[in-house]
């Protein structure tokens, strides 16, 4: 972890950490530019400003780039890494077992391990699969307010076949502006879990005669609430972008997801990852 701070810092971005309040308290959130975090909670309702010198840096190699590949690779790293695959995105498009895995090491760390498939709501029902070991961070990432594991699987591909079932009934994307503007109501995750199952049993029983009985688990895990730091939601949407206007001001009026949320406009800050900053 690196050096708390609530002074100006310069370094390039990653995605900001989030780390889940507890009952009924706001998630708490850290601008991370390189080694170094700058606690955002505390500067609700101050001013704040980000601008970038014009640098990128690539967030495998180190090497400078014009332009960020896949969230903050050059373009070397971006055809060569297996994170940066398609396969990353459409897990069932998985070629691991075709021996053509641009890091098969790295394949067995990351995608041989238990997934789950979830339920959120962050703009509306979703389906979406991650990592056991990153919840509730992705949630978190994407601005749920709710979420409730459904399935859990022993691959990341057999995760993605059970995601293309629920995708045949549920959508797999968040409306960022509804999900930034805060108008999402609250749903039955349970109900819609069971209305999932019981309507997608066919193709599921499908799934464990090809992978096994126990490939497919059917969780039992309560719905999870999550809160953010929101002092005003914003009545119209305005998108800031780096690339387009180097300097991003105004005053802090939110956190939610990877989103800042400003009374100037919002700004997706994972989207500019390996992008050098100045901030005061």
């Amino acid at each position: 972890m690196g050096e708390l701070i609530d002074t100006a810092a310069r370094g390039c971005l990653s995605k900001m950490a989030i780390s889940p309040g507890k009952t009924g308290e706001a998630a708490d959130y850290a601008l991370c530019l390189d080694e170094t975090r700058l606690p955002l909670n505390a500067r609700l309702g101050q001013p704040l400003r980000l601008s970038w010198t014009g640098a990128i840096a690539c967030t495998n190699c180190g090497r400078a780039t014009k332009k960020s590949f896949a969230q903050g690779h050059c373009y070397p790293c971006f055809k060569r890494l297996a994170s940066c695959d398609t396969c990353i995105m459409k897990p069932e498009t998985c070629h691991f077992f075709a021996g053509t895995c641009r890091e098969p090491e790295w394949g067995e760390r990351h995608c041989f391990q238990p997934h789950v498939v979830y339920l959120a709501n962050s703009s509306g029902l979703k389906v979406g699969i991650t990592r056991r070991t990153q919840v509730p961070t992705r949630w978190l990432d994407q601005g749920a307010i709710q979420a409730l594991p459904i399935i859990e699987v022993d691959t990341r591909q057999q995760s993605g076949f059970v995601e293309m079932l629920f995708k045949e009934e549920v959508s797999d994307r968040t409306n960022w502006r509804a999900m930034l503007k805060g108008d999402v109501e609250s749903m039955d995750l349970v109900a819609e879990r069971d209305r999932l199952l019981a309507k997608l049993e066919g193709g599921l029983s499908g799934l464990r005669e090809r992978f096994g009985a126990d490939a497919i688990r059917v969780l039992d895990d309560a719905p999870r609430h999550l809160d953010y730091p929101v002092l005003e939601f914003p009545r119209k949407i305005v998108s800031h972008n780096f690339d387009k206007v180097a300097e991003v001001e105004g005053t802090l009026m939110g956190l939610k997801g990877q989103y800042l949320i400003l009374d100037t406009g919002v700004i997706n800050l994972r989207k500019f990852t390996g992008y050098e900053i100045q901030v005061a």
